[in-house]
């Protein structure tokens, strides 16, 4: 009988993965869109952004790296039932989460401190701010998902509900990571 119940439950969790899915190519495209509004627009007036990158970014880019290794361990744990690992590596996973959030903000102080403005003449320097505050909010969403996947371990859920939720928050975790990764990259070859 606890198996049947267990077949159920990965045959009605397979359209919300397939949901998740479609929503990071949503996202993934948008973030492509944004991006290729950057080229068009920076393209036409020969310039960049007109400034170097705060190094603040090179040490949050380190966080959001350090925090994909912890949700892999993470997950990991979850496929060996060991929950106690589950739990710590979720809590580090959600520590760094909050890190790269608050340093993410931090460097935005630092644009603003060089002079650097959302309205800005150079309009290319505002894509700075589009760029990260975009991430930002999937940052946020990627944190309840985190928050909700932790909660939900606490309360001793099945374990095909809980590799569920493990899954779906390590795919859209990594996949922030990547987005990060590739944003950063591209603000770096567009400094100048």
């Amino acid at each position: 009988m606890a198996q049947i119940q267990q077949d159920k439950d990965r045959l009605n969790l397979a359209p919300k993965k397939f949901n998740m899915w479609i929503f990071l190519f949503t996202s993934f495209m948008f973030f492509m869109a944004l991006t290729s509004g950057f080229i068009v627009y920076s393209g036409g007036k020969g310039h960049g952004l007109g400034f170097n990158m705060p190094n603040i970014f090179a040490v949050s880019t380190g966080v959001i790296v350090l925090s994909s290794l912890t949700i892999f361990l993470a997950s990991n744990a979850a496929k060996r039932l060991q929950f106690q690992k589950q739990r710590l590596f979720l809590w580090a996973t959600i520590a760094l989460g909050v890190i790269f959030f608050v340093l993410q903000v931090y460097a935005w102080s630092l644009l603003i401190k060089g002079g650097i403005y959302f309205t800005n003449p150079n309009a290319s320097q505002s894509f700075v701010y589009v760029f990260t505050g975009m991430h930002l909010l999937h940052i946020l969403a990627g944190l309840l998902l985190l928050i909700n996947t932790l909660v939900k371990l606490y309360k001793n859920t099945p374990q095909v509900l809980n590799l569920y939720n493990m899954d779906m928050s390590s795919i859209f975790w990594h996949f922030l990571d990547i987005i990060w990764i590739y944003l950063y990259v591209f603000l770096l070859l567009n400094q100048r």
